[in-house]
Formats: C-alpha cells, structure tokens, sequence
C-alpha cells in the first residue's frame, strides 16, 4: 500500500514544516552564499583569524621540541608563508657560559704527554793498543745498539784508547748509566769511575754492575770452548782470568769458575787462573793439573777482547802443556744481552732509590749518602 503525503497546497494537520537547514542570510549577503564576492573583502585587523577552509598545519621536525607559548592557530591563504618563517629565524642568543642544548659535544682530547727520554747507555771498555781489541768493543757496542734500537748508547775506554771516559762525559747531558765492559769489580769500578763522575756535575749517572760474575758469561764460554774443540768429560779446564790486585775482583773469578763447572758435566775440575796481580797463573795452573795426572788440560780465557793478555794465555798455556785454549769472549749475543740487563737493573735500582728518597723527604726521615753524583 503506497503512502500518501500531504498536498503542498494543504498543510498538514501539525504545523508548518520545519526547516532542515542553516537559514539563509537575510538582504545582500545572502547572494555571497552562492556567487564570488563582487569587490575586494574589507580589510581586518592583522591578528584577526583569516575567513576560509582552514589550512593545512605544517608538519614540525620531529626532533626539534616545541618550546615557549602555545603556538598560534595556523593560518591561510598568504599568511601561511609566516609559519615556515617563523621555524627559519636564528634561535636567540645565550650567555656565552651558557649550556648548548642538542647533542652533547665530544669532549677535547687531552694534550699528549711529552715522551720520556731513556737514559744514555755509555758502555765503559777496559781499553788497548790492540787494534783487533778496539774492534772488537766496537763489534759488541754496535751489537747492544741493534738489540735496543731505542737506546742511545756510547762507548768509551778506561785506558790508552779513545774517547776516554772524561771525553764522553764531556758530551752528554742528562741521565746516563755507566756499563763497565769489565768481567769483576775490581780498581776501576770502585775508584776510577766514580773519580770521572764526579768531575760531571752536569750529569745524573749511576753506575751499572760489572759484568760477572753471570749465568750469561757461562754461554759464551762454552760456545768458545766448544769453537776451539774441547768436549765436555775431556778433562779439566783452566779458567785464565786477567786477574787485579782488588780481592773482590778475583773472588768474582772464583765464583764464574764455579758456575761453569756447574754447566759442565763430568768435566773433573774448573780451576780460576790470573794473567797479572794474583797467583796462580794459568801456566802455574796447568803445569798443577798434569802434575796430578790430567793430561789433557784446555784454558778458557775469561777475557772479553783480543790483546796483550789473550796472547800471553795462549802462550803461557801453550808452554805449560795445554792441548787448547779458547779464544776471548768478543762479540757474542749472551754478551751483549748481559749489558743491557746490567743497565736495565741500574735504571731500576736508580728508580728504587728515587722513591725511597721522595718518601724519606715526606716522612721527615734523614736520607742515606748517594753513592753517585745526582743520586
């Protein structure tokens, strides 16, 4: 069944219809509803909302946070051009101790620390006329320099050969260790070198141990031993040291001898012999054991170069009835690591020394005598 709406012409039984929608303007206006504005619009005040569909807001970074008073409403038309310029102006400026905000900055890196300087290495030779001597202090010299290529090292001569120790001396600046080239603490360890010292005040030294007695002195000597053709178990060995008129330099002698019959299996006897100062000799030694019934007796030279005693144990030696004597220590790597520990060990020492003197001025108690100039 259709439904029947009212006639228009007859209203209906309630009242007039109601309107659906906004309205229309009364007078002129209502033509603006419908048709574009016939002139320009009137002007309005600059903070007044602009009329029109609202514009699009602009999109914000979104990292930079929105700071200071509600932001305005977002405008249209060519007032939009405002917004992103109001996001381009410089940010305001701060205290100069003010803080930056963003990211925090990396801090600055320290200044690197100035390098320290090693101490000088001087390495302090006996010193002869023998020009293969010379060479070969040279020979163990240039040794110890490609072992510690960090190491300024010099070498000098106690006697006859330059430059002597007061020349070096004269040369350097600074902190120095003094390697005494010598097998025993004899004369020149105790005397002539502290004596040198003293006429350098400039120079903070310390004075290095001689060089044996030591297990590495033990190496090279066989090596020489072994060189010359002596076997172990072929009888004793006379150990030719150049001897001093310093006890404690030929008990140094005593003590490597020992050493190196403890690294030589059934060997009978190593017995320490001198060239000068000291008795026995090394013919007198010799000459002692074949008395006792060893007929093969070989010398080992406990000297560190060529020269005038090398010669004169070999000779002697000879003439005694030795069947072999070993050549001179020379240039042998045993013999330049045994430098640098020497002076590895007196830098530690001076180290030593120098916190036991800063904490002895701390505690207020008295220091003991430097036995060097400067520590």
């Amino acid at each position: 069944m259709t439904a029947h709406s009212p006639s228009p012409a007859t209203p209906p039984p309630w009242g007039p219809a109601r309107p659906t929608a906004t309205p229309p303007v009364p007078g002129p206006a209502a033509a603006s509803a419908t048709a574009p504005p016939t002139r320009p619009p009137a002007s309005k005040p600059a903070d007044a909302p602009a009329s029109g569909p609202p514009a699009a807001t602009v999109a914000r970074p979104a990292t930079a946070p929105v700071t200071g008073p509600t932001a305005a409403p977002p405008l249209s038309g060519p007032a939009t051009a405002l917004v992103s310029a109001a996001h381009t102006r410089p940010p305001a400026s701060r205290p100069a101790g003010a803080r930056a905000s963003g990211p925090a900055a990396a801090p600055a890196a320290w200044p690197a620390a100035a390098p320290v300087t090693a101490p000088t290495l001087l390495a302090v030779a006996h010193g002869t006329r023998d020009a293969a001597g010379v060479a070969a202090t040279e020979a163990l010299v240039a040794e110890v320099r490609a072992l510690r290529p960090e190491l300024h090292v010099e070498r000098c001569f106690l006697d006859i050969a330059s430059p002597s120790l007061p020349e070096a001396l004269a040369r350097l600046r600074g902190d120095v260790v003094l390697v005494p080239l010598l097998l025993g603490a004899g004369y020149h360890v105790r005397v002539d070198i502290p004596e040198a010292l003293a006429a350098a005040p400039w120079l903070r030294a310390r004075v290095a141990a001689a060089l044996g007695p030591d297990p590495l002195l033990v190496d090279a000597l066989t090596d020489r031993l072994a060189e010359a053709g002596w076997r172990a178990g072929e009888g004793p060995v006379v150990l030719a040291a150049a001897g001093s008129t310093d006890p404690a330099a030929n008990a140094d002698a005593a003590a490597m001898a020992a050493l190196l019959r403890s690294r030589l299996p059934g060997t009978a006897e190593v017995v320490p012999a001198f060239l000068c100062a000291a008795r026995p000799t090394p013919a007198e030694a010799v000459a002692s054991l074949r008395a006792a019934g060893h007929d093969r007796v070989a010398i080992a030279e406990y000297l560190l170069s060529p020269g005038y005693f090398a010669r004169r144990a070999a000779r002697t030696g000879a003439d005694a009835g030795a069947w072999l004597t070993s050549a001179p220590l020379g240039t042998h790597d045993a013999l330049a690591r045994l430098v640098t520990l020497r002076y590895d060990q007196a830098v530690t020492a001076g180290e030593h020394a120098s916190a036991r003197r800063s904490a002895a001025g701390r505690t207020g108690a008295r220091p003991g005598r430097m036995l060097t100039p400067g520590y």
